[in-house]
């Protein structure tokens, strides 16, 4: 990764590390590689409720006329929102700003291409060594050479439609709790249920610019479980703070995360013949319990690294439709090109209304196996050498031959930390426990 780029766009503390100088020369050599040369080039904006959110569209958007890009103003919306309407109106590129599920300090910038995917790594690099380099841009249109800021009034609509357009069943005689975080969802969320006939119980949609992901939200599900118990509602459905991600509640108040989602909405294409391929993708951290699930149900998985964007490569590259990760970014291939989580909400809701079962008998197909993680500390110049020494590879394979089958055992550094991270999955939470305490302290011990 480069030192603007992370896996996910720039993101930092706005106004100091992601300063209005720095949205400002991303607009301008984000719009220079992707759009210059285009005839009535435009690209879309767009952005969550954090309060920096005004301040950095102000720049990015100064720095994208400046290269005589138009820029389409869409506003509040989900960042899977800027993917479609980047598609839909035919732009040359997205940008959303958001730092996601992050505290409110925290803001990003991420580009989508013209067809609505994320960029690839060259062309993050190229837009990064301009800045990073200080290449001149001799490229300063002047006149009506310069390009305007176009206000996009129906953004939230059109996107409204194209979810709705998704499933073919409405949701009449439901009742459907929705936290949205205070985030990006506020406005489309309870439009879309009530519009396919939902009965709509909401809370935290009221942003304030400093409210986003506070105690809310996705990674904070207790609220729409309290939600859900105390309203008697079929489904809930939390989002974070660009709706990129959804975490479900069933009727009794308990937690559907993204594994379950994934083998609830699985299993029905497979139904439907209409899961391409017989797969389904996840990354290495998504619990074993959705393998046993879907191999259950003849369904092959697919496991990439840890992020959504090794996922997303996987589909494209192989041509899937359904993959995503634990935590509820969810990819539904066939209808837009990042996690979406109102799009997975639908999904989700429509195989509960098809099906006429209550969540929680939909989730009960995958048992998710207890999981145990320990950090072993270690020095950070040898966290990686783990798999150098013999008598901890062959306590890891002998673990791995234990497990083969009904659970699982994975080791990795820490990205960020001194530490190797043990993690083991099983049926008998005490043994697991005991088992990767005693891995963690071998590592410790032979790595000293």
């Amino acid at each position: 990764m480069g030192k603007l780029f992370g896996t996910d766009g720039v993101r930092g503390i706005a106004n100091s590390e992601l300063t209005a100088e720095l949205a400002f020369k991303l607009g301008r050599a984000g719009a220079y590689v992707l759009a210059k040369d285009k005839k009535d080039a435009k690209i879309v904006v767009g952005k969550d409720t954090r309060i920096s959110g005004d301040m950095l569209e102000a720049a990015l958007i100064a720095g994208i006329c400046s290269i005589g890009v138009d820029v389409l103003v869409v506003g509040v919306v989900p960042t899977p929102a800027v993917a479609y309407l980047t598609r839909a109106y035919n732009a040359d590129a997205g940008v959303v700003i958001s730092a996601s599920h992050n505290p409110v300090e925290y803001n990003g910038i991420k580009f989508f291409n013209s067809k609505g995917y994320k960029l690839n790594d060259d062309l993050e690099k190229e837009i990064e060594d301009i800045i990073l380099e200080n290449k001149e841009i001799d490229f300063n249109p002047t006149g009506k050479d310069v390009g305007k800021r176009i206000e996009v009034k129906d953004a939230v609509k059109n996107y409204v439609n194209f979810l709705k357009d998704t499933i073919d069943v409405d949701f009449k005689g439901l009742k459907v709790a929705l936290d949205t975080g205070n985030g990006a969802a506020y406005e489309a969320a309870p439009i879309i249920f009530k519009e396919l006939g939902a009965e709509v119980e909401i809370i935290n949609n009221c942003p304030n610019g400093t409210n986003i992901n506070v105690e809310c939200g996705s990674t904070y599900p207790e609220k729409a479980q309290e939600l859900v118990l105390e309203t008697g509602a079929d489904i809930g459905l939390s989002f974070d703070g660009d709706a990129d991600r959804l975490i479900a509640v069933d009727e009794r108040g308990n937690v559907v995360d993204g594994d379950h989602i994934m083998a609830v909405c699985g299993t029905e294409l497979k139904k439907k013949g209409k899961l391409k391929g017989n797969k389904v993708v996840a990354t290495v951290m998504s619990n074993m319990g959705l393998d046993i699930c879907l191999k259950e149900h003849d369904i092959d998985i697919v496991k990439t690294k840890v992020g959504d964007r090794y996922v997303l490569e996987e589909m494209k590259d192989s041509g899937y439709i359904l993959g995503g990760e634990q935590s509820g970014h969810i990819i539904f291939l066939e209808h837009n090109t990042t996690g979406d989580g109102l799009l997975t909400a639908l999904q989700l809701t429509a195989v509960l209304k098809e099906s006429g079962k209550k969540l929680s008998e939909l989730a009960s197909i995958m048992t998710q196996l207890p999981q145990v993680l320990v950090n072993a500390k270690v020095d950070n110049s040898k966290k990686k050498k783990y798999l150098e020494d013999d008598i901890i590879k062959e306590e890891i394979q002998k673990l791995e031959k234990k497990f083969e089958g009904e659970g699982r055992v994975f080791i990795r550094p820490s990205g960020t930390e001194p530490l190797v991270r043990v993690m083991i999955e099983g049926k008998d939470k005490e043994e697991i426990k005991e088992l990767a305490q005693n891995l963690a302290k071998l590592i410790e011990e032979r790595l000293q």
